[in-house]
């Protein structure tokens, strides 16, 4: 019998897939994947081993999709050994480009939108002389009853609750090519996270574009968080990325009063100019994030909070980005994402121009991300001599005898090895040394049990000035 196993398995067409972007596209790569092991496909790790290349893609930033079009164009070359090798396009960047796409790229047998990977095993068999693409929208799928094929032995795993966006920032080409919002059923969520601790799964991370602004029926975001950690086996539950107006106070109660919701929040804010947030079509003020940001403090007194920041937007002038740096200073964010903005065709503001120059964006960015990194460096060393459970994710990055995993803020911790302790466990870590993106320490007591948690306290004192 295993013998005939592996000859089936030996015969099944080898897919392989890479992934750009966010971690929304690493959970649509999964679900392809999902789709297409039910077909009958196996997946492969190396693209030369592959019947089938496809490339899940990004359309966030410009830079991304030349990547993708090099890659491509290298990976077209495989077919001077395999002429059958199909390749393929999915997500943002196929619904983003499908007008140009074919011209910029056209060894490509297969383009597909993100809500059309249902039917990819079907558009696989039609690739044949001519490409096939369909990147309709679909304000109806959520991929209900389609099972992920999330890592093997992963400690963590993404579940999406929410697929598209309603909100039409001005800078962002989301719903265009993700559609508008619509919910997964919530009953379904939890069938996944049921799966997913029955696999071993310790960490579960709830996803959508607008993750807070969940709603089916009569469940909204707050009663799905308490659903979710309600999971016997998931030790820790959290999501990304939420829309501060939907930072509702039902949604903070869950996180204060949830002891498996862990207390690090994601919350971009974008900009610290009312002008410039006005601009981008946000929805809210400086002084209302804020507000919001004392809120949360208040509720979860050991919150870290990171952000995003677009530095260069509109008829950003000194003025704005100063009000910006300030913002970083007062609210001492754990961590930030900053870049540089860039037109995007088919979005509000690309009829509006690029007002300021790319030195200047270069310089701002420069500017803001040293800001940064000094005020997670005070962050992080107001830290030292304390402890914190940090579940073990696997060997550090280095290696070199060492584990490494996350904290309930979501930093991640270096520490030395010892036996008994393997991805999975939580283990009690006692901070002895940082940089601004980790902590090192050593394990202060045998590993922990599911729920410890120690108080963590804010920084507090004058933030440093650029």
């Amino acid at each position: 019998m295993k013998g005939s196993q592996s000859a089936d398995i030996s015969l099944a067409p080898a897919v392989y897939v890479e992934t750009y972007g966010c971690q929304m596209n690493v959970a649509d790569s999964q679900l392809v994947m999902g789709i297409l092991r039910r077909a009958g496909y196996q997946r492969v790790e190396q693209p030369d081993q592959a019947d089938v290349i496809l490339l899940n893609t990004c359309a966030i930033r410009e830079h991304a999709e030349e990547r993708v079009l090099g890659r491509l164009s290298d990976l077209a070359r495989l077919r001077n050994r395999r002429p059958e090798l199909k390749l393929g396009l999915l997500g943002c960047m196929a619904q983003h480009d499908r007008q140009t796409l074919l011209q910029k790229a056209p060894y490509l047998d297969l383009v597909a939108g993100p809500d059309t990977y249902a039917r990819l095993p079907q558009m696989l068999r039609q690739a044949n002389f001519d490409p096939i693409v369909d990147v309709r929208l679909n304000r109806d799928e959520t991929y209900a009853g389609v099972v992920p094929e999330h890592e093997p032995n992963a400690v963590r795993a993404y579940v999406t609750v929410m697929r598209g966006c309603d909100e039409f920032c001005a800078f962002c080409v989301v719903p265009y090519v993700r559609g508008r919002e619509r919910s997964a059923a919530p009953d379904a969520v939890i069938d996944e996270v049921q799966a997913l601790a029955r696999r071993g799964v310790k960490e579960i991370v709830l996803l959508g574009q607008t993750v807070n602004a969940y709603r089916h029926g009569e469940t909204g975001f707050a009663e799905l968080l308490r659903m979710v950690c309600a999971v016997d086996g998931i030790e820790r539950v959290r999501f990304t990325s939420p829309h501060p107006r939907f930072m509702s106070s039902a949604v903070i109660d869950a996180i204060a009063s949830e002891p498996k919701v862990q207390p690090y929040l994601h919350l971009p804010v974008q900009s610290g100019s009312d002008r410039v947030l006005q601009t981008m079509a946000r929805g809210y003020r400086v002084g209302e994030y804020r507000a919001l940001v004392e809120r949360l403090r208040a509720a979860i007194p050991e919150l870290a909070l990171s952000t995003d920041i677009i530095v260069g937007f509109h008829g950003e002038n000194d003025d704005d980005f100063e009000a910006t740096l300030e913002l970083l200073r007062e609210v001492s964010f754990d961590s930030a994402f900053i870049f540089k903005y860039s037109l995007r065709e088919n979005t509000k503001a690309y009829r509006l121009g690029d007002t300021v120059s790319e030195t200047e964006k270069g310089e701002r960015l420069a500017t803001a991300i040293a800001l940064q990194e000094r005020i997670s460096l005070l962050c992080n060393q107001r830290l030292v001599g304390r402890d914190f459970p940090v579940l073990i994710e696997g060997e550090a990055r280095r290696g070199n005898g060492m584990l490494s995993g996350k904290t309930p803020q979501f930093k991640t911790a270096v520490f030395p090895a010892s036996d008994g302790l393997g991805p999975g466990d939580t283990v009690l870590v006692r901070v002895e040394s940082v940089t601004s993106h980790s902590l090192r320490g050593a394990p202060a007591k045998a590993p922990l049990q599911a729920g410890s948690a120690p108080e963590v306290r804010r920084p507090t004192g004058e933030m440093p000035t650029v």
